[in-house]
């Protein structure tokens, strides 16, 4: 889906952004231009922004080789 329609960023650029390491709206703004004409989409690009750098800091669990699960 298009969050800024102003520069043509979709939902799918943000995550990729955070992906990447982007990990503030300005950085976002400055790597894709997303709300850098109107603004009006930074509060979703925002909240998707977070939503995806809170997927990264979850702990993968650590399996423990030769036990049984």
């Amino acid at each position: 889906m298009y969050v800024c329609i102003c520069n043509g960023v979709t939902d799918h650029q943000i995550r990729e952004a955070a992906d990447n390491g982007c990990s503030t709206v300005a950085e976002l703004t400055m790597r894709t231009g997303c709300g850098s004409t109107c603004g009006s989409c930074l509060d979703m690009a925002a909240e998707l922004l977070a939503k995806a750098r809170a997927t990264h800091g979850l702990p993968l669990p650590m399996l423990e080789l030769g036990k049984a699960a």
